[in-house]
């Protein structure tokens, strides 16, 4: 079963590196950035024995966005026709990448649903 996780979650990164490459080459004006969720731990190293380290005085350390939000993130700029002051503005860009049997997980839908919406 982990050795399936893992193929998945490889093809996966392939699909995200896939995404980035060409949106880099094909619209200069939209830049995405990994956006990796989790969570893990920081203090002073009481004793290290490979692969086991132990911390003193340990705090939790989260990152990314939000628990469910996409794999890819960043923004579109678009520029605002003259009768909108003529100004540069950024839009939102949130993709989620997934193989094609793979299916997104509750919090994902909500994260996608959130980000439509605010869009409408």
């Amino acid at each position: 079963m982990l050795r399936g996780r893992v193929k998945k979650m490889q093809e996966e990164n392939n699909i995200q590196r896939q995404i980035l490459l060409g949106v880099s080459k094909k619209s200069p004006e939209t830049r995405l950035f990994r956006n990796n969720v989790g969570l893990g731990y920081m203090g002073t190293v009481a004793r290290e024995e490979p692969p086991i380290i132990v911390l003193r005085n340990y705090r939790h350390v989260k990152y990314g966005l939000h628990v469910g939000s996409s794999d890819l993130i960043g923004w579109r700029s678009i520029e605002i026709t003259p009768d909108m002051v003529g100004k540069r503005i950024a839009v939102f860009a949130s993709v989620e990448a997934k193989t094609e049997t793979g299916k997104p997980t509750a919090e994902q839908k909500n994260w996608i649903g959130q980000v439509r919406k605010a869009g409408e």
